[in-house]
């Protein structure tokens, strides 16, 4: 575990380094506090607010999709862990370089232009349901999507029942079964 966050780790800072030649814009590293956000310079907030983007769509899908934003396989500790575990995956390709263009397009706004950037990205690459595969294919034993022989579909909810078979939901099933309160 410590060689893999080691190793992401200097992907992720070749990652600043790369851009920050590709933009020309002055990159030392990465250097924020939560408490003070105006108090990083321009390229520092810009990342912030294009990472705390992709932390917001990335939990969506999480909590759409049924799974616990808390469960962690990387970052642990945090009941956003598992948000922070996926992110990571699209930050090459999403919240650093777009963070990078705003701040070397010269930005009066960074906050504002960055979320907006972000926006479009997302949208561009359609993240929503690459994200929801990516997740998918994480969770679950086979990229089909298959349990147990068991097909999963976002469009198809069922409910539990205790003979192990899935009961459609949608419907009252209180003629069927007779319960008093």
């Amino acid at each position: 575990m410590q060689q893999l966050r080691g190793r992401e780790g200097a992907r992720v800072r070749r990652t600043y380094r790369e851009h920050a030649r590709r933009t020309k814009v002055t990159w030392t590293h990465r250097d924020y506090d939560p408490e003070n956000f105006a108090g990083s310079d321009p390229i520092n907030q810009a990342l912030s607010a294009a990472h705390v983007c992709l932390y917001g769509i990335v939990h969506a899908v999480i909590v759409a999709l049924g799974a616990a934003p808390g469960l962690g396989f990387i970052h642990t500790g945090h009941e956003r862990s598992f948000v922070y575990d996926i992110a990571d995956l699209y930050k090459a390709e999403i919240s650093i370089p777009v963070a990078f263009d705003v701040v070397a397009r010269g930005s009066a706004d960074v906050p504002a232009d960055t979320r907006r950037a972000v926006r479009d990205r997302l949208f561009e690459l359609n993240l929503l349901d690459r994200c929801a595969a990516d997740i998918r294919r994480l969770l679950l034993p086979d990229s089909a999507g298959q349990q147990e022989g068991h097909a999963f579909s976002e469009d198809v909810v069922n409910l539990w029942d205790e003979s192990g078979a899935e009961m459609p939901s949608g419907i009252n099933y209180a003629d069927e079964y007779e319960v008093d309160f």
